[in-house]
């Protein structure tokens, strides 16, 4: 099925022909969507995986199967000496990165806070923020000396609207908002431009775990009346990572079927 997408898309307009793009955490779900989508639309695709080397792979075939262009890469983002040489595999293969797209997420347990130990708390706040910055000061140093750079963090609609047993990761991505903010000011005059993407209630493997009747109430609160897919966040992400964006930076972009309204 996803091939045959590939295929109907094949000849759509393409947004990101002269694109080098690294996705962190592009494996399965939003990662994985995103890379497929923008490597229909031209991209060099860099597909970041730590764990699941045979979902990487599966996604590089995709794109390749369809005249497309990516490697599958491992590291642990949270690993400067690995960042590091995961960017110079794909700068080595397609030449400089200018997208650089952040959705490597750091596991977290829930609970609510009266039972959260400082351990699980610190590791959820290191690791989320270690795994957008490291990435970051991996690749920004060649966008600044290229005038042109893209830089998409994919967040969650939690960062604004805590939920019960969610306090590290909405603390987290609320970290991860305000550095993405703080990268579209200091980089902005470089020609550098930093972006959120903020998906609501989205079905991947990671919400697999939540009840069925959790998913279909979410679903009946949203204005678009069902729940999120991959895809719809990738959509937004090629949007920004556009040059049809290219006067938009410091956004953050709730793509959650209306649930956020700003």
């Amino acid at each position: 099925m996803v091939a045959t997408q590939l295929q109907q898309t094949s000849n759509t307009s393409q947004l990101l022909h002269d694109r080098v793009v690294l996705i962190t955490g592009a494996s399965r779900g939003i990662g994985a969507a995103t890379a497929k989508l923008l490597g229909q639309h031209g991209a060099a695709v860099g597909v970041n995986y730590y764990g699941s080397e045979a979902a990487a792979v599966e996604v590089v075939e995709l794109i390749t199967s369809d005249g497309g262009r990516a490697m599958a890469v491992k590291a642990d983002v949270r690993d400067p000496q690995l960042v590091d040489a995961m960017v110079q595999q794909v700068v080595d293969t397609f030449g400089v990165i200018d997208t650089l797209v952040i959705n490597a997420n750091a596991n977290f347990a829930m609970a609510p806070f009266v039972d959260y130990q400082w351990s699980d708390f610190e590791a959820k706040l290191v690791g989320e923020l270690k795994g957008a910055f490291l990435p970051c000061k991996a690749v920004v140093p060649s966008m600044i000396e290229h005038k042109r750079g893209c830089i998409i963090a994919v967040s969650s609609s939690l960062s604004r609207h805590p939920g019960e047993g969610f306090i590290a990761h909405s603390t987290a991505k609320s970290g991860l908002d305000a550095f993405i903010k703080s990268l579209a000011l200091e980089l902005g005059p470089h020609g550098i431009r930093a972006n959120v993407v903020s998906p609501g209630l989205t079905l991947t493997d990671a919400t697999a775990r939540l009840p069925q009747e959790h998913k279909d109430v979410s679903a009946q609160m949203v204005p678009l009346k069902r729940n999120g897919l991959p895809e719809d966040v990738a959509g937004a992400i090629l949007l920004l990572a556009s040059d049809e964006a290219k006067f938009i930076t410091g956004a953050y972009l709730p793509v959650s079927g209306g649930v956020q309204m700003l």
